[in-house]
């Protein structure tokens, strides 16, 4: 065990934590010139196109130093705060971190965020100052910073750039001689902590684990702790760049487990693997189950395809444990279903992949989050859906979901990015300068209020310049209604949203005359109405096409034209009776990017 060294990469986006990865297992030769490619650990093609990892990597090295060999296990890390549950689990599995701060833009929220987390866990920090090849790096400035936020010794800030592979010996040198070994007792009974599952269409599902305490053999009869099931370790063993098989892993090691398990729903990220002979105590802390926060139906083009939705979002979620779904209906998009994801990069991901990995032309309605009803009989609800509110005169109140949000930004963006906040009912707690230039703003916002078009205008606002990082704090009492979409009197259920009573007007009307835009003429008037309850609140009219019926009778008597122009409006008015409208897919994609 002493030789063991269990490390993760904490950095903010873009920070170059996937390039420093690779030259890592460049330099210990993990792997061979042929199986180089840049970004290897990331094997998604949308991580490689977007440049974000998405799922979490771990991968073993071996590192020759002062004579004696090492085993170094890396545990890569997801840098989006959609991810956040992920990365804890990551974190609790490691002794170490390296802290990647890009040396041409200084500390960003997300890194701090997961800062915090990993000093919660008492990992040992190593601060890397990475990009040092690039002209416009500030070595100086940057140091002060990181001195100031984790108060190390200015020689101890590796300074290295991971695309030339400057630094990175000192790296790997710092890695044995700061991270402590891992702690627990090979002879006790079995705890190991899942941190991330794969799925495998042939081997069921492959968990990644990293044993506590004890030991476990090939073929051990081990269960799974918050669910109970029990099963047998057909294979384990560590992970290099493919599946290494072992015999046998004791405290310290972190490898994969493979038992035949189908079901998704039974392996969760954060458990605890042990005996069932003899089994640990407790579970190791911090396992929670991963709560959806932003709620979108998910529909299928063509009403024939629903079977196919099912099935394709079932694979998915093999591979996407915090993806949650039940099946539901709408009067204007059919059958399909309401899915829980973690934020909006999430839902983003999940309709990406849809599309690529089973072809599946799919319509998203509005995201939103799911709020808390107290009904006047005193039970309490939750509400994923607009169309599930019970009736106003049932309703007693409505709690939503409150957010701690950290922005981290220049000071000439200050006043501008203040506004936002406080334009989406934001409340500011609390505004710190790291440096001279740089400062951090702490709101308290109402999730729903983010979930729509707030981080693209954030970074319009800053000029790409602030990061964002959000938590969750508790759910309070919120003065919401529900606003509808008529068209010619009906609802269309898959546009109605709950929103703030203050905002409603406003978006109601914004909805009106986009909607006017969109629908197609038809042969009759088409009435646009925004309402809330009874109260129709905006109205917009799509004008008729009229055909001139008149066009052939020309001279002759008035009555012969007026009989024509009635004999039309008897027509327009039972066509408007029996008439329905068809609202095209941009319409609902519209509603998105309403501003």
């Amino acid at each position: 065990m002493n030789s063991i060294r269990n490390f993760c990469i904490i950095a903010h986006i873009d920070h170059g934590k996937s390039t420093l990865a690779d030259r890592l297992l460049e330099i210990t030769n993990t792997i061979s010139q042929r199986e180089y490619k840049d970004q290897i650990l990331d094997n998604m093609d949308l991580e490689r196109e977007r440049g974000i990892t998405i799922k979490s990597h771990a991968i073993q090295m071996e590192y020759l130093h002062a004579g004696n060999k090492y085993i170094l296990n890396l545990i890569d890390t997801p840098g989006h705060v959609d991810f956040s549950y992920e990365v804890s689990r990551a974190i609790a599995s490691c002794e170490g971190a390296l802290l990647v701060i890009d040396s041409t833009q200084g500390i960003q929220a997300q890194t701090i965020s997961n800062l915090y987390m990993a000093i919660d866990h008492n990992l040992e920090i190593i601060p890397v100052l990475n990009k040092m090849d690039m002209p416009n790096a500030m070595p100086e400035e940057v140091k002060d910073q990181i001195v100031d936020l984790i108060g190390c010794d200015r020689n101890d800030i590796i300074e290295a750039s991971a695309k030339t592979g400057m630094g990175i010996d000192r790296i790997l040198e710092e890695i044995v001689k700061r991270i402590p070994p891992p702690g627990g007792d090979p002879e006790a009974p079995l705890q190991a902590l899942v941190f991330d599952s794969i799925f495998n269409s042939f081997r069921g599902i492959i968990a990644y684990f990293k044993i506590v305490n004890g030991t476990i053999f090939k073929g051990d009869r081990v269960k799974f702790f918050s669910t109970g099931h029990e099963y047998d370790a057909d294979e384990i063993g560590v992970l290099k760049l493919r599946p290494n098989p072992r015999d046998m892993m004791q405290a310290g090691d972190v490898g994969y487990i493979i038992s035949g398990i189908k079901d998704a729903a039974e392996v969760r990220v954060g458990d605890t693997i042990t005996h069932v002979e003899d089994p640990c105590e407790k579970a190791i802390e911090g396992f929670e189950e991963v709560k959806p926060m932003v709620f979108a139906g998910i529909y299928p083009v063509d009403a024939d395809e629903y079977e196919d939705l099912r099935i394709a979002i079932e694979k998915l979620q093999l591979n996407d444990a915090s993806l949650s779904f039940v099946p539901e209906s709408s009067a204007a998009l059919g059958f399909g279903f309401r899915c829980g994801f973690l934020g909006l990069l999430h839902m983003e991901i999940v309709q990406e992949r849809l599309d690529r990995e089973f072809n599946m032309d799919v319509i998203t309605t509005v995201p939103n989050v799911s709020f808390k009803v107290m009904t006047t009989q005193g039970e309490e609800t939750d509400v994923h859906n607009p169309s599930g509110l019970p009736a106003l005169n049932h309703i007693e109140r409505i709690d939503e979901p409150y957010i701690v949000a950290q922005v981290i930004t220049k000071s000439d963006y200050t006043g501008a990015i203040m506004k936002l906040c406080i334009d989406k009912r934001g409340t500011l707690k609390n505004q710190v300068y790291l440096t001279s230039d740089r400062v951090e703003l702490t709101f308290e916002m109402p999730l729903s209020e983010i979930v729509f078009d707030f981080y693209d205008k954030l970074k319009s606002i800053s000029k790409g310049y602030a990061s964002f990082d959000y938590y969750y704090t508790d759910y309070r009492k919120a003065d919401l209604v529900r606003l509808d979409i008529l068209l010619n009197g009906e609802m269309v259920d898959a546009l109605s949203t709950l929103i703030h009573r203050g905002h409603a007007y406003d978006f109601g009307r914004k909805m009106c005359v986009k909607l006017k835009e969109l629908i197609p003429r038809q042969q009759f008037d088409i009435a646009i109405q925004a309402a809330i309850g009874a109260k129709i609140i905006a109205r917009e009219t799509v004008k008729a096409v009229r055909k001139d019926v008149t066009a052939k009778c020309y001279g002759g008597d008035i009555t012969r034209k007026r009989k024509l122009l009635e004999k039309q409006k008897k027509g327009k008015k039972r066509m408007r009776q029996i008439g329905n409208v068809e609202v095209p897919q941009q319409a609902f994609l519209a509603v998105l990017k309403l501003d």
